[in-house]
Order: structure tokens, then C-alpha cells, then sequence
């Protein structure tokens, strides 16, 4: 458990740092479609920080425990299904900008962390690595992964979407949206 967290704490500190990006383009941006992107970067950063922490629970919550007669675990999943379900409409709103924002996304870049995510897999399931192995690699492929994400998130500016060019290429995906 102890050496599960020296390896993971990284990684999850670099998962707070990209949540508070997040927040900080949140709050900066200028239009509802804008900051409905945000919100749910912010909350898919939020259910990961949660995934990484799933231990937590177990730590505070007593194993007995019931509200209106509903243990522990079926209320973290219906929180999480809602969670998961305003990611989704969020996104579906704001998907003029989710698609300008993915068109410039380096192609290796997503190329690499499919790599990294094939690695992690990997290491999770012990394919064709050693079970002592497969833990440090599942975890350094998952550091590597936030890490690229906070890079990004780092480098992006808002303002590159708000200039003419990024607006008209937004008015072209929706002018060829309405026209097809």
C-alpha cells in the first residue's frame, strides 16, 4: 500500500494541477458553449482524481455505513452516473469548440498516449510483463499520460479560440454541419 502510493502521488498531484487549470480557463472564458467545455474538463478531472483516490472510502466511510437506507457505494455510483452524464451533455453542447480544440491536437499526440494507454493496459493485466513489473509500468504509463495532459493544458491559450480565425473555423464546422 505504502509503496501503491509513493508510486501513484505523482501522478496525482499532477491530476490537481491539471483540475486547477481547468477551473482557471473555466472562469476565464467569454461565451456559455466555452465554459460548458470547461466544466466538464473540470469534472473529468474530478471522476480521475476519484478513481485514482478509490481508497479513500475505505479509509473514512465505516464499512456499515447507510444514508436513507443505501450503503456507501450505491450513492458514490449514483453521483459518479450523474458525473458522468454531465460530462457528456456538456460536451454534446459544446462541441463546436471540443471539435476545434481536437483538430489542433498533434496527430503523435495522440498517438503517444494510445501508446501509453496500451502500456498501461499492459502492465494492469500482467501481458507479457512480470506481475512486479506490471505495477511501476501501469503507473509511470498513467504518470506519463496526466503529465502530457498538464503540459497541454499548460501550453493551450483560450485566446487562440477567440480569434477570427478560430470563430470562422468554428462558423465552418457549423456551416457544413447544417449543409450535409
Amino acid at each position: 500500500m505504502i509503496t501503491d502510493g509513493l508510486i501513484e502521488a505523482p501522478g496525482i498531484i499532477i491530476l490537481f494541477a491539471c483540475w486547477i487549470r481547468c477551473l482557471q480557463y473555466f472562469r476565464r472564458s467569454h461565451s456559455k458553449k466555452t465554459e460548458a467545455f470547461w466544466l466538464a474538463a473540470v469534472l473529468v478531472f474530478f471522476a480521475v482524481i476519484r478513481r485514482e483516490l478509490n481508497y479513500l472510502p475505505d479509509l473514512f466511510i465505516p464499512a456499515d455505513f447507510l444514508l436513507l437506507s443505501q450503503p456507501y457505494d450505491w450513492w458514490e455510483d449514483c453521483v459518479l452516473t450523474v458525473v458522468y452524464l454531465m460530462i457528456v451533455g456538456l460536451l454534446a453542447y459544446s462541441w463546436r469548440y471540443l471539435l476545434a480544440v481536437l483538430k489542433r491536437v498533434p496527430i503523435s499526440l495522440y498517438l503517444t498516449v494510445a501508446v501509453l494507454a496500451l502500456l498501461e493496459y499492459m502492465g494492469e493485466n500482467m501481458i507479457g510483463i512480470p506481475e512486479t513489473l506490471g505495477l511501476v509500468i501501469e503507473e509511470l504509463s498513467e504518470t506519463a499520460v496526466y503529465a502530457i495532459a498538464l503540459i497541454y493544458l499548460w501550453r493551450f491559450t483560450l485566446s487562440d479560440y477567440d480569434c477570427p480565425s478560430a470563430r470562422a473555423d468554428l462558423s465552418h464546422s457549423h456551416a457544413v454541419s447544417h449543409s450535409a
